[in-house]
């Protein structure tokens, strides 16, 4: 896998693109990935480099929340967390928005599914957005993730494959609410692929493995 990177601003934000030699013939994935609560796109696309997939176009947005020292967060805890996560919504559709027009410059002539990955509060981001944001999302992949308070939920998106892995040792998510939130997924209506590990709060070798055989073409 030769992945070739650019920087682009969307939204005001900084956004890194990667891109194997696409195969226009087969369907192409793109995979937004979200980086954790007060890091940056780089920290993703570190990850984001152990994923040895073919036909793939790597979308890493910087979180619209600024923590401050260069960091970034996808929302803020605390009283007003549900007005946080619907401007998270917001700004994500906007950012698919932009991940669509820059498909469509790419002329793919068999179309591209919209996937969604994150660890920590990033998965938070992955699930939250399948579950409740404006575009449809054709796989989601959350890492020690969880769900923060919910605006009110109206609409009802299409179901997504989403594969939840997390760490019984994770002393940042602790697994039932990792669980929980899966759980949650799951009575929604979305494919739910569950797998607990010993881990604790990271993105280990084996992770990266689950996911490459999840996130295959």
């Amino acid at each position: 896998m030769n992945m070739q990177y650019q920087n682009q601003t969307w939204l005001g934000k900084k956004v890194i693109i990667g891109q194997t030699e696409i195969d226009s013939a087969k369907p192409v994935n793109v995979l937004i990935g979200f980086h954790g609560a007060e890091s940056t796109p780089e920290n993703m696309l570190i990850h984001g480099n152990r994923l040895q997939l073919n036909n793939i176009v790597a979308i890493y947005p910087e979180g619209p929340v600024d923590a401050g020292n260069g960091v970034w967060s996808w929302w803020l805890d605390g009283p007003r967390q549900k007005e946080a996560v619907q401007q998270f919504l917001d700004f994500t559709t906007g950012m698919v928005d932009e991940t669509h027009r820059f498909m469509k410059e790419q002329n793919v002539a068999n179309g591209f599914h919209t996937c969604l990955w994150g660890f920590s509060q990033g998965g938070a981001a992955s699930l939250v957005y399948a579950l409740m944001g404006k575009h449809p999302v054709h796989k989601v992949a959350s890492i020690c993730g969880f769900l923060p308070e919910l605006p009110e939920i109206t609409t009802k998106n299409v179901a997504a494959q989403i594969l939840g892995i997390f760490g019984a040792n994770d002393d940042v998510v602790p697994s039932f609410l990792a669980e929980h939130a899966l759980d949650e997924m799951q009575s929604h209506g979305h494919t739910l692929t569950i797998k607990e590990t010993p881990q604790g709060h990271e993105v280990s070798a084996e992770n990266i493995q689950d996911l490459i055989k999840f996130l295959e073409v």
